[in-house]
């Protein structure tokens, strides 16, 4: 018979993934006993405690003294994952603003900063503003750049493999430069860069109006109409990345819609295109029967595509959001009727609960699913102490 010999590499596997299960165990849970702990990983009480001090001192965990209250005996320590062990950045590039936001490891917002931008920015000048916003949070949170554990970009247009908006873009020239590529020039952590119809879709579903959902739609309405899709909990992204941009077939009306709202024969003279959508539905709300019209177009035109994907689809929800979900109570029972008309089964309607956060939001969202899957799915990293 062959006796098997345990290395020392197998038992420092085996710790490893013993402080991995502890650390899962916590992570997104309340404060835990160590009882807690062994009874939820099988692991024995003796060998969790262990590993739970190795994992306070290199600073996985805190912990969590007992309160007082208690008049029998001496309660026991709790245990909670120390989320501010890393953090993480999410940024919005939009037409008018770069939006960034920072947290800790459990999404908690530690800082963020709103710069607005001219909608015919270069790139040279949207960069360097996004440079200034990310800069501005970490100044805020009293953190340097390699104490971020990932970044995540959201833009405009269809995101490829490289990271750049290659398809299409209403970003000037912004098909030409790498926003993970220049901010990899001063962070050591992952970058990645995704759609922004996309990045509120999760962010819906993590912290907004789908949180019951794992099949989930979400239209942005506003002057430019697109879609995210979430799919059993998963976001859709497809081959190339452009999953869900059906606006791009003309026949789906997406790409006309806005201008029923533009060109509303009561639109006083003098007002912009950028404010021409605020009025007509303020409009509308007061009465103006062209206003009516003009909102009801807009909707029947967004209904066709929404269609199309709730026919392919068949989501729990479809999520209204952009900036027009402010007008969702305009919206939502005429999208729900025209939907009625051609879908076998009309889901249900929800409006946006995050607004222009949305985006920057879903890119925090997705830089935790990197930390995650870096530290869960993969293997526990070397332990990163706090710092003073």
């Amino acid at each position: 018979m062959t006796e098997q010999v345990t290395t020392g590499t197998d038992v420092n596997r085996m710790r490893e993934l013993n402080a991995l299960s502890i650390v899962r165990a916590l992570r997104g849970n309340p404060p835990s006993t160590v009882t807690e702990l062994a009874t939820r990983t099988g692991l024995s009480r003796p060998g969790t405690d262990v590993i739970v001090q190795g994992l306070v001192a290199d600073g996985w965990l805190t912990v969590v003294e007992p309160d007082g209250s208690s008049s029998v005996g001496r309660p026991a320590r709790r245990y909670r994952f120390n989320a501010d062990a890393g953090h993480v950045v999410g940024v919005d590039v939009g037409a008018h603003k770069v939006l960034a936001m920072l947290s800790d490891l459990d999404g908690t917002v530690a800082a963020t900063s709103r710069l607005p931008v001219d909608p015919d920015a270069d790139p040279a000048a949207r960069l360097a503003l996004v440079d200034a916003a990310v800069d501005e949070c970490l100044a805020a949170a009293g953190l340097c750049p390699d104490q971020i554990w990932a970044i995540t970009v959201g833009v405009t247009g269809p995101v490829d493999a490289s990271g750049r908006t290659a398809l299409f873009t209403p970003l000037p020239g912004w098909a030409t430069v790498s926003p993970a590529e220049h901010l990899a020039a001063r962070f050591s952590c992952p970058v990645q860069v995704e759609n922004d119809c996309k990045l509120a879709a999760l962010a819906e579903r993590w912290q907004g109006a789908a949180r019951d959902a794992d099949d989930i739609v979400y239209l942005l309405a506003g002057m430019r109409i697109g879609a995210g899709l979430i799919i059993d909990g998963t976001l859709r992204r497809g081959y190339g990345g452009a999953a869900g941009e059906i606006g791009a077939l003309r026949a789906v009306r997406w790409l006309a819609a806005p201008s029923h709202l533009e060109s509303c024969p009561s639109l006083p003279a003098g007002i912009g295109p950028d404010d021409a959508a605020a009025w007509v539905f303020n409009a509308a709300r007061a009465g103006d029967k062209t206003a009516r019209t003009a909102v009801r177009r807009f909707t029947r035109d967004l209904a066709v595509g929404a269609a199309a994907l709730v026919l392919t689809l068949d989501p729990q929800v479809v999520v209204l959001g952009g900036g027009f979900s402010r007008s969702a109570d305009l919206i939502l029972d005429q999208l729900a009727r025209e939907l009625g008309r051609t879908c076998l089964r009309v889901p249900e309607l929800r409006a946006s609960t995050l607004g222009a956060e949305s985006v920057a939001l879903g890119a925090l969202r997705l830089a935790l699913n990197d930390v995650d899957a870096r530290l869960f799915e993969v293997s526990l990293p070397a332990p990163v102490a706090p710092r003073a």
